[in-house]
């Protein structure tokens, strides 16, 4: 695992270093959004498709979407019950409702799982996000975000999941999957290597997220529980809930691991919206 983590802060800090050195003369904000913007509507859908077409789906990938779902309300509950003791400005909770609930169980849970345990706990991470946290993400969080941002303009939940391409991309391969759909080789081979490009995109596009988060040292305490839970409190929920829920010793892990990921990176753009 040290080794991935290593390679994979090698990544970030060459996003890191771009943006502070910007050898290219270009505003990083820009660069991060055209990256992003290809890997959500083009690589991310190949890899979600790759991965669920030829996964093992069943019973498992239920418990493992109960668990996410689990987690998330868990961690909206207990940031909310701690805004509302500390009576934090509305902005400021929608904020941390967000960043403590929902884990960067794609673009950071994938690469880490393939990474140390093997590329058969890659679809734990694709199923823990797809199937459970961001259909809630799209369709509570914006509920929320667009509550506590107090905007004029409420889009609607159901409009903006069903033009979720990577959310499509699952329910195609599910269905594929699940009909007895035998994967064609030629097809696979092309997902896949359109799927490669996306761990290293996502985390050179990190990387030149952190330039502007070093530059909110001030708002560190405001920042402390959503450490505690996203961290913390999730991973062990998420424990708890595998031995109820009596999930597969095999797939523990990877669910644990998914849960203590740190906040999403679709979090930054909910909030600035």
């Amino acid at each position: 695992m040290l080794t991935t983590l290593l390679q994979m802060f090698a990544l970030i800090g060459m996003g890191l270093a771009w943006s502070v050195y910007n050898p290219a003369r270009m505003d990083s904000h820009t660069i991060r959004k055209v990256l992003t913007d290809v890997v959500y509507y083009i690589f991310l859908p190949a890899l979600v498709f790759k991965v669920l077409w030829q996964a093992d789906l069943g019973l498992q990938s239920v418990k493992i979407a109960l668990i996410a779902a689990i987690g998330v309300f868990s961690a909206l509950l207990i940031s909310w019950l701690i805004c509302r003791q500390c009576r934090s400005h509305p902005r400021v909770t929608g904020a941390i409702l967000l960043a403590a609930a929902f884990p960067n169980a794609t673009y950071l849970g994938y690469p880490i799982l393939v990474k140390t345990l093997g590329d058969w706990a890659g679809p734990v991470a694709i199923q823990y996000d797809l199937f459970a946290c961001t259909p809630i993400l799209l369709t509570l969080g914006i509920m929320l975000a667009s509550h506590y941002g107090g905007q004029p303009d409420k889009p609607h939940p159901l409009a903006l999941l069903i033009r979720v391409p990577p959310l499509w991309a699952a329910l195609i391969a599910s269905a594929c999957n699940l009909l007895g759909l035998a994967p064609v080789d030629g097809i696979i081979d092309l997902l896949g290597l359109m799927g490669a490009a996306v761990i290293p995109i996502m985390l050179f596009a990190i990387g030149l997220a952190l330039a502007q988060g070093f530059q909110e040292r001030q708002h560190l305490k405001t920042v402390i529980p959503v450490i505690i839970i996203q961290l913390l409190l999730m991973p062990l929920i998420a424990l708890g809930s595998s031995w109820l829920l009596q999930l597969d010793d095999q797939l523990r892990t990877p669910v644990v691991l998914e849960a203590a990921m740190p906040s999403m990176a679709l979090g930054v753009v909910l909030c600035d919206r």
